[in-house]
């Protein structure tokens, strides 16, 4: 497995969507107006697709790119996996 220097960025990123899963807890249980909670889920929302896709792409960056001068076998591997991956891009 080779080593992601993105990892560190991607878990403040997840911290950070901790922080604000927590914020809309506290939101809920202090009945806080529902359009406050439902801009605090959102900042939820946008901060757990950022964390997801910086990380997916760092999977097809260091560990796709970086095994295609791999055997055709592996390659075709490698290939799968990222077809695999990207569904989570969403």
């Amino acid at each position: 497995m080779s080593t992601h220097s993105s990892h560190e960025a991607i878990v403040k990123r997840l911290k950070r969507a901790s922080g604000h899963l927590n914020r809309v807890i506290e939101m809920i249980e202090s009945n806080r107006p529902c359009p406050d909670v439902a801009q605090q889920f959102h900042a939820v929302t946008n901060a757990l697709n950022n964390a997801k896709r910086a990380f997916v792409m760092d999977h097809i960056e260091h560990c796709i790119h970086d095994g295609l001068s791999k055997e055709d076998a592996d390659v075709k591997q490698l290939l799968e996996e990222l077809k695999d991956m990207t569904k989570y891009l969403a």
